[in-house]
């Protein structure tokens, strides 16, 4: 690590810790030229992830987009927020355990809406609305026709 002063590359390390929840490291460093301290953080380097839009446009991978669609689904629901960290924690993992770099918002809305499912019906007819686009009353009602037989089972 080069030192931020006099562009030494040797130093010591004094302290470690953890950082960021345990997502990174903390290190207090000492430069064995100049005798001044600094600070580096080392961190997981994460593979960058691209979701395909339905047009064919590709973006990060952005798990605030997840979060923002699970909570505005959930408004007004006796969902805590610990459980929505979770399910948004589940779906990252998934995400970047599946080795691929390229994922589409299909199968994304899927790994939400199986989750949704399990924890809340009415938040997850909320987001299959905005998610399967319902056009009429008819498809909307097909769909809770569908989620009524998996129910049963």
């Amino acid at each position: 690590m080069k030192c931020l002063y006099c562009d030494c590359t040797d130093s010591k390390v004094i302290d470690s810790r953890s950082a960021d929840d345990d997502k990174a490291i903390r290190r207090r460093r000492e430069c064995t030229g100049c005798g001044r301290r600094f600070t580096t953080y080392e961190t997981i380097e994460v593979i960058p992830v691209l979701v395909v839009k339905n047009n064919g446009t590709r973006e990060s991978f952005n798990t605030e987009k997840i979060r923002n669609g699970i909570i505005k689904s959930c408004e007004k629901r006796p969902v805590p927020m610990s459980v929505i960290d979770d399910m948004v924690t589940d779906i990252s993992k998934q995400v970047y355990n599946s080795m691929e770099s390229e994922i589409s918002t299909k199968e994304i809305g899927e790994m939400v809406m199986d989750r949704l499912k399990k924890v809340d019906e009415v938040a997850y007819v909320r987001y299959a609305s905005v998610y399967r686009s319902f056009k009429d009353l008819s498809s909307f009602m097909a769909e809770l026709k569908q989620m009524m037989k998996t129910d049963k089972k």
